[in-house]
């Protein structure tokens, strides 16, 4: 039996969400494998990239963020540590829900040098679901997000609701 597998290295992504306004940023690129696959090469995503060594998967999704969505993430939470085709890469992908303020998101976005042409957009999570649920976002790390932001959303609007400042005592 001879089984083959690709060393990949490993990613980390993130789903930046605004809790205040109730939307998440989502990017659009092109994506060569799909264009092979025969789908649609312009695929909706979350924000992600590869962990170089001696990286946190942590930082590089906030370093994504700031890249390809030119977005400032706050607290973030663990959404998944997963195998996305263990069949066949040794790939893992840290994927991560991130507090942003979306109030001024958009564009385009990503590195020249890298070849990257980035739009990101706000999108209200309703509508972010129903993308999923139309099969219009067709990427596992996106649709793994929403699907877990549609569970958890509420617990995390109360997890990032701002804090108050402490009141002073009355003499």
């Amino acid at each position: 039996l001879t089984r083959e597998v690709a060393e990949r290295g490993h990613a980390a992504g993130v789903l930046p969400y605004d809790p205040k306004l109730d939307v998440v940023v989502l990017i659009e690129q092109f994506r060569i494998g799909a264009l092979a696959a025969g789908r649609p090469p312009w695929m909706t995503e979350v924000v992600a990239g590869i962990v170089e060594p001696g990286e946190a998967a942590e930082e590089v999704a906030k370093r994504e963020a700031a890249e390809e969505a030119g977005l400032a993430i706050g607290r973030m939470t663990l959404i998944a540590d997963l195998m996305l085709s263990a069949g066949a890469l040794s790939e893992t992908f840290k994927l991560y829900c991130g507090e942003v303020d979306a109030s001024k998101a958009g564009g385009i976005h990503g590195l020249g040098a890298e070849g990257e042409d980035i739009r990101a957009e706000v999108v209200p999570v309703r509508r972010a679901l129903a993308l999923v649920r139309e099969g219009k976002i067709a990427n596992a790390p996106a649709v793994i997000a929403l699907q877990w932001l549609a569970l958890n959303r509420r617990r995390l609007k109360t997890l990032w609701r701002p804090k108050l400042a402490p009141r002073k005592a009355r003499r």
